[in-house]
């Protein structure tokens, strides 16, 4: 059947409308509820205990990205598969929504070696992770643990500005297993960046659009390249009753594409 393009113009110019309504009063709900983050932090904390077991043996060091045969041949041949999480925390809390994502790739030629050193280039990540990441710079740095900074831009009809905070922690079963945990341990919203004007909104002037995001990579090296698993837990804020039916689908799509943008920029860093 044909779309109709200015039906798809109409929705369009409907979610601006909402959403831009919505940005006009983010005070409403500028801070996540305390039982939206206890619940994160009891959803990630069973995330982070999976992960542990899986990183103790080389076998189970992955998630099987699906029970389609096909799927590592898919892999093989540059596809990404991106899976929507299903969280036993379910997506409506008090106020937020929580978001679980994993992404699967396959770089050929690339080894562990690579990624780990990649992953630890944060001066290079406006260069590799553009247009998304803006600025970034590691704060402190002991061993295989550090603290880093970034700027980054999402651009979803809306573009927001935000300067982020993450503690990130690196481990390795052997040469050719790997992972990293990062936890963000603060999200602030900018005002007019770039600008004479620019500021940090304060916490009753955000909107929520992100408080809080882990990402957790796992990576193998074998079959001539390295296999790379990325999951992301985030917490944004609630739809309004009444808006979901235009915005759920909006929402639900951020946490997709930017995952799958991180692990595509990924890929192609890995290549050059």
């Amino acid at each position: 059947m044909t779309r109709n393009p200015f039906s798809d113009s109409r929705v369009f110019f409907v979610l601006c409308g909402l959403l831009i309504s919505l940005a006009g009063r983010g005070c409403v709900l500028a801070e996540p509820a305390p039982a939206a983050i206890s619940t994160f932090n009891s959803y990630v904390g069973s995330v982070e205990s999976r992960l542990s077991q899986q990183h103790r043996l080389q076998a189970a060091f992955l998630v099987p990205v699906s029970s389609d045969p096909q799927s590592e041949m898919r892999l093989r041949r540059g596809e990404l598969i991106v899976e929507k999480i299903a969280t036993s925390a379910g997506t409506d809390l008090p106020g937020a929504m929580l978001h679980h994502w994993r992404g699967t790739a396959f770089a050929p030629g690339a080894k562990a070696a690579d990624f780990e050193r990649l992953m630890r280039n944060f001066d290079a990540y406006p260069r590799y992770f553009s247009p998304q990441v803006l600025q970034a710079r590691v704060l402190t740095q002991q061993d295989d643990r550090l603290q880093a900074w970034m700027r980054v831009r999402q651009h979803h009809v809306l573009t927001v500005v935000m300067d982020t905070t993450y503690d990130i922690a690196f481990g390795r079963l052997d040469p050719q297993h790997g992972y990293s945990i990062s936890r963000s341990t603060r999200i602030s919203e900018i005002d007019s960046p770039g600008t004479s004007k620019e500021r940090a909104l304060g916490a009753a002037q955000e909107h929520g659009f992100l408080w809080r995001l882990n990402t957790y990579w796992s990576y193998v090296e074998r079959d001539g390249g390295l296999y790379m698993q990325i999951e992301s837990v985030s917490l944004t804020r609630s739809i309004p009753p009444g808006l979901g039916w235009a915005l759920r689908p909006f929402v639900e799509s951020v946490p997709r594409e930017s995952l799958e943008f991180t692990l595509r920029s990924t890929c192609n860093a890995l290549r050059k």
